[in-house]
C-alpha cells in the first residue's frame, strides 16, 4: 500500500458518524452494517446523540480497523442505505 493513500496506521480506533432521521432502529440498523465488516463491536463503542429538535439523530460507531479496505467497504454500504443522510 502506498503511503499516500492513507495517513492512519493500522489497526487503529477509528469513529464512524452516521447520520439519519430519528427512527425506531436506526441505531440498529447503523451497527449491524458496520458490524458486517467489524464484528467485534462492543456496546459500548456506540453511541447516539439526538438533534436539537428531535428530528435527527447521529450514531457514532468505535470500531477497531485494520485497513483501508475495511473502512471504504463500511462507507460503501452505509452510503447505500437509504435511511442514511450522511456518514463521516
Amino acid at each position: 500500500m502506498d503511503e499516500e493513500e492513507t495517513l492512519l496506521k493500522f489497526p487503529c480506533d477509528f469513529p464512524i458518524k452516521v447520520m439519519g432521521k430519528a427512527e425506531p432502529g436506526f441505531e440498529a440498523m447503523v451497527v449491524e452494517l458496520i458490524s458486517r465488516h467489524a464484528p467485534d463491536i462492543t456496546e459500548t463503542a456506540v453511541n447516539s446523540r439526538s438533534s436539537k429538535g428531535g428530528k435527527w439523530v447521529s450514531v457514532t460507531v468505535t470500531l477497531r480497523a485494520e485497513s483501508k479496505a475495511q473502512l471504504d467497504a463500511i462507507y460503501l454500504d452505509l452510503s447505500a442505505h437509504e435511511k442514511v443522510v450522511m456518514a463521516l
